[in-house]
């Protein structure tokens, strides 16, 4: 094994240009896979990180036009959410609805302390939007089943708000608002990216409106679904539901405006997939050039080495020991310049994840051990494959027309 080190050693030596540029474009092609796989885990992460803590078994209803004329209605009427829709929709579709909220809002509303006055008014949902959205809970709790039983007066305020109205968002909880006329209790403080309004339970907004049932968009977590047909066969069903309850006929797509949340999970998830493997073959092809080359030069070295190669079969060399020789040497340029790419294509994603931050459509762009040991294998077998054939050629000199050669 020291021997043919000390030869692969010797042979570099001797060929330092030919080697370092022929190892210049495996470096390059290994740099451009380990940055490609890097880009395409940030955008990955990225979509992972969005999806987290939000629930993917949603599908939202919105209010809408129809389309058609129906059971003597004409078409472009508005069809109307109702918040009394909810219960409709769990008994009528119960083998697959585990729950459903209505929301509202009273956008004119004033929110008020003795501090600070809010004029964009609050959402009017149920305890479910706790679990269908990105909220996190930063102090006391959010509207629970006994604040919709009881049309309980409670109001969760967001961070900002509560600030806002308090200067502090911990001394919050417990204190009241003023709104609509009414005292209000502060039961929690949320934290979310982008959400900022107030929310209270959907049946006290119902109250101190009049009873006003008018909602804008139904919520329901269905359960049991694995494939897209499945989510479809979902949307449709609980739309049979709408449809009925609204008379508009349901194969009215304008009616009710949807959006399939587990449907669009299983259509992003399957993007990133393609995408990981078009990464992949783009990065792979990339290094194809480099392993030519490195195939190339291994040639060329098979021919100036012809006469040497006839020196040691006519001393009993036998062809293994030669393939040998040539797959180490092709394996080993490949190798080392290879691993020069991966050191510095994960360099430059750290610099990349340090000058990025944190983003919403793309975080953490790194290659773990996982992908490094990948690209590993994929540097082991392109240089095996890079020197087996002039391996093979040099395997087939015979001793006495290589000993001719000049």
């Amino acid at each position: 094994m020291i021997d043919l080190l000390r030869e692969i050693g010797q042979t570099l030596r001797n060929n330092r240009l030919r080697t370092i540029l022929t190892g210049v474009s495996v470096s390059w092609g290994i740099f451009m896979l380990i940055v490609l796989l890097g880009a395409s885990r940030g955008v990955a992460n990225g979509f992972r990180a969005n999806m987290a803590g939000q629930s993917t078994n949603v599908i939202s209803f919105y209010n809408g036009f129809t389309s058609k004329p129906y059971k003597g209605f004409e078409d472009g009427r508005y069809v109307q959410l109702k918040g009394s829709d909810v219960e409709v929709i769990e008994h009528n579709n119960s083998d697959i609805v585990s729950r459903a909220g209505a929301y509202a809002s009273v956008d004119t509303a004033k929110i008020s302390t003795s501090r600070d006055v809010l004029s964009d008014g609050f959402d009017a949902v149920y305890p479910d939007v706790l679990g269908t959205s990105r909220i996190k809970m930063i102090h006391g709790r959010f509207i629970n089943r006994r604040d919709i039983n009881e049309g309980r007066r409670v109001i969760v305020l967001s961070d900002k708000n509560a600030r806002t109205l308090f200067g502090d968002d911990a001394e919050a909880v417990g204190n009241t608002v003023q709104s609509l006329g009414l005292a209000w209790t502060v039961v929690g403080v949320y934290s979310h990216r982008w959400r900022s309004q107030s929310m209270v339970p959907y049946t006290a907004y119902k109250a101190v409106t009049g009873n006003t049932d008018k909602a804008y968009q139904i919520d329901v977590t269905v359960e049991g679904l694995k494939t897209e047909a499945d989510g479809e066969r979902a949307e449709q069903e609980i739309r049979n539901t709408l449809a009925k309850r609204h008379t508009f006929a349901p194969d009215d797509k304008s009616a009710l405006w949807v959006y399939n949340r587990f449907s669009s999970y299983l259509t992003n998830a399957a993007a990133m997939g393609y995408l990981d493997l078009g990464v992949w073959i783009i990065g792979l092809f990339t290094l194809l050039s480099g392993i030519v080359g490195v195939s190339n030069i291994m040639f060329v070295s098979v021919r100036e080495r012809t006469h040497e190669i006839g020196i040691r079969r006519a001393i009993g060399a036998k062809p293994r020991s030669v393939l040998t020789q040539i797959l180490a040497e092709s394996v080993a340029v490949t190798s080392l310049f290879g691993y020069i790419g991966i050191v510095l294509g994960t360099l430059v994603l750290q610099i990349i994840a340090g000058i990025q931050g944190e983003s919403e459509g793309f975080k953490d762009p790194t290659v773990d051990l996982a992908i490094a040991a990948k690209v590993a294998v994929a540097l082991i077998i392109c240089g095996a494959l890079a020197g087996l054939f002039p391996a093979l050629k040099a395997v087939k000199v015979k001793p006495v027309e290589a000993l001719r050669d000049e």
